[in-house]
């Protein structure tokens, strides 16, 4: 019948009207995939087929098929937002039943989980508290919380050591002189030195005589020592006073106190602020009955008293008390003693002294059985000193509160003797401090903290050789701090077990320093790398999600971690997946298992953070689809009116 044929084609066109309508009303829906109708004609068939003149019986929906082409990408301000660029579906979870959307508007619920719209959770992989990725899928949680500080146990650098350097130390040997009169306590208003001569023999054989003056102070001996090649000497000076009585007025090289007890004349020393007693210093003992006197430099410290019953005790570093008064001896010199480093190569010597002066009989610097020498580094490391290493660097790292520290490191290039077993080619040393602390190993059991040295070695063609280099531990560090109740992480030396690798976490201040890849070129010093893995407490500040769909946590205190990755899913046939609402499709026998992998795996695609997949609905065309249904539902319509006038006039036949 013509009736049932052109109702099937009504119902057809009204599908298709209800299908683009569902498409027009979400052309604004973010993931939203446009769907079609597919018809199939019908004919009545029997168990031996149909005839090859079979009328046709009308139409029907075979399938309502959705065509899963790519959405144009515009862009958000929500950090959370997320399209994906190719092949793939985001995988939510609502209390165990998995769905998956093109959808890419999440947020954070009230728990800090990422939640789609209407509520399911984004899946993915979970990270730890240090952020590293695990492989297990589950509900990604961004943690709100304040992140907690994290200890620094690794230092990785990549330094150059300029090549061309200088080697600043050298071996030399030293004596301390030993007069007679040194450091004595001598009445009257002179030290009581003699002329003495010393013999000075450079590299090259040739021969300088040099003689000091009477009286001359330590400091001025050492003053023209220090202008001759090879030589190199220092001077100081120490008194002692005790017994200070009446009224008093205690004289210091030229400088009048008056004074009434050894306190008042300790803060009067140390008050001035001229040049009147240059280097000199005063530091009175913890009983209050001794003030020792020091002059840095070597001066000859001239004592005197004036006043009614005056008394003073002096007493130099070897020798008797000198007792001044005002009715006997008022006054009495201390001089100084003098250290004299004689490089190598360079020779000191003296005939036995005929009189008292500074210099002892002092033979053969070159022989080792001297015992008046001894071997010594010249220009020795001194932190202080920046004459003394080539480069240095600073970096900060953090103790177990979050507290920030400065560790510098000191390199110096060490000396190559080809005939000396014991020195290296191509090789360094470093040296390291935090807050400007040693934190080396003690040489004793509950000893201070030594300097801290590493070797460093470099190859022929500059690279490191890191099997002599070794590893690098500083073992022995304890955090400063002015508060006495601040107790971070206390170190462990190697003595009570501490060594590599760090265990984590940490359970002692150790960590360890990288240099792989340094290299000792002929370039400049240089820092070309550094990281360090400690940083103070922060509190979250932004996120950010990768291409791969790691999402990255900023917080205030300038660290980024990772807290998950974002999984995608593919499927063998995108059309058989059922739609579920809230623009989300869910796994079915036709459309096979999942696919579910990393962002730009396989057949994944990437993820755009910050954007969302617009609605691949094109308006144009579906409606002109609405016209050509409306056309299709008003000739079926036409048909069934058609059929009704036929009837109507075969009902009319007399």
């Amino acid at each position: 019948m013509p009736f049932d044929t052109a109702l099937s084609g009504i119902r057809a066109a009204s599908s298709e009207l209800s299908i683009t309508g569902n498409n027009i009303a979400n052309a604004s829906t973010s993931g939203f995939k446009t769907s079609r109708a597919e018809f199939g004609d019908v004919y009545a068939t029997s168990v031996l087929g149909a005839g090859s003149n079979q009328t046709g019986a009308g139409v029907e929906i075979q399938d309502i098929s959705q065509r899963f082409t790519q959405g144009n990408i515009t862009f958000t301000e929500s950090e959370l937002d997320m399209a994906v660029n190719g092949n793939g579906f985001f995988v939510l979870s609502d209390g165990g039943d998995r769905t998956y959307t093109r959808s890419g508007a999440f947020g954070l619920d009230s728990q800090g989980f990422i939640v789609a719209n209407n509520g399911s959770r984004l899946q993915g992989y979970s990270a730890d508290s240090a952020g590293n990725i695990d492989n297990v899928i589950g509900d990604l949680l961004v943690n709100t919380n304040i992140i907690d500080p994290r200890q620094t146990t690794g230092v990785d650098q990549q330094l150059n050591l300029d090549a061309t350097q200088p080697v600043l130390q050298s071996n030399g040997r030293s004596f301390t002189a030993a007069g007679d009169l040194i450091g004595i306590a001598t009445p009257g208003t002179s030290n009581g030195y003699v002329a003495q001569g010393v013999d000075i023999t450079d590299p090259d054989g040739d021969i300088l005589s040099y003689t000091s003056s009477v009286n001359a102070t330590a400091a001025q001996t050492a003053s023209e020592l220090n202008s001759i090649a090879g030589i190199t000497a220092t001077a100081e000076t120490t008194a002692t006073l005790s017994n200070l009585a009446g009224t008093i007025t205690v004289t210091v090289n030229g400088v009048d106190f008056a004074v009434t007890s050894l306190s008042d004349l300790e803060t009067e020393i140390n008050g001035v602020t001229n040049s009147s007693l240059p280097g000199v210093s005063a530091t009175l003992d913890t009983a209050g009955t001794s003030l020792t006197l020091v002059s840095s430099v070597g001066d000859d410290l001239r004592i005197s008293v004036a006043g009614a019953g005056a008394t003073l005790d002096v007493q130099g570093t070897q020798g008797a008390t000198q007792s001044l008064s005002t009715a006997g001896t008022s006054a009495a010199v201390v001089g100084g003693a003098m250290t004299v480093i004689v490089d190598n190569g360079y020779q000191i010597g003296n005939e036995a002294p005929s009189g008292t002066g500074l210099f002892q009989a002092l033979g053969d610097s070159t022989d080792p059985t001297n015992a008046v020498f001894s071997d010594t580094v010249i220009n020795a490391f001194a932190a202080n000193d920046p004459s003394t290493y080539n480069s240095a660097t600073s970096t900060t790292i953090f103790d177990s509160f979050g507290v920030q520290h400065v560790m510098t490191q000191f390199f110096v290039k060490q000396p190559f003797d080809g005939s000396d077993p014991t020195t290296s080619p191509n090789h360094w040393q470093m040296f390291v401090q935090i807050d400007g602390q040693d934190v080396g190993d003690p040489d004793i059991a509950n000893g201070p903290p030594t300097l801290a040295s590493y070797d460093l070695y470099f190859n022929e063609d500059g690279s490191l050789d890191e099997e002599l280099t070794g590893s690098i531990l500083v073992s022995n560090w304890t955090p400063s701090n002015a508060d006495p109740s601040f107790q971070p992480s206390q170190p462990m030396p190697v003595s009570q077990g501490g060594g590599l690798p760090i265990p984590e976490p940490p359970t002692s201040s150790n960590f360890q320093i990288r240099v792989n890849g340094s290299t000792q070129f002929g370039t400049s010093f240089a820092v070309n790398s550094i990281d360090q893995n400690g940083f103070t407490a922060g509190q979250l500040s932004g996120l950010s999600v990768d291409e791969s769909g790691v999402i990255f946590a900023r917080f205030t205190n300038g660290e980024s971690l990772a807290l998950g990755q974002v999984l995608l899913a593919d499927f063998a046939n995108q059309q058989g997946l059922q739609p579920v609402g809230d623009s989300a499709w869910a796994e079915t026998f036709e459309s096979g298992s999942p696919n579910i992998n990393a962002a730009g795996n396989a057949s994944l695609g990437a993820i755009q953070s910050g954007a969302l997949e617009e609605s691949n609905v094109d308006l144009s065309e579906q409606l002109v689809q609405l016209i050509i249904s409306q056309r299709n539902f008003q000739a079926s319509a036409k048909t069934i009116e058609t059929a009704d006038q036929t009837t109507q006039t075969i009902i009319n036949l007399r």
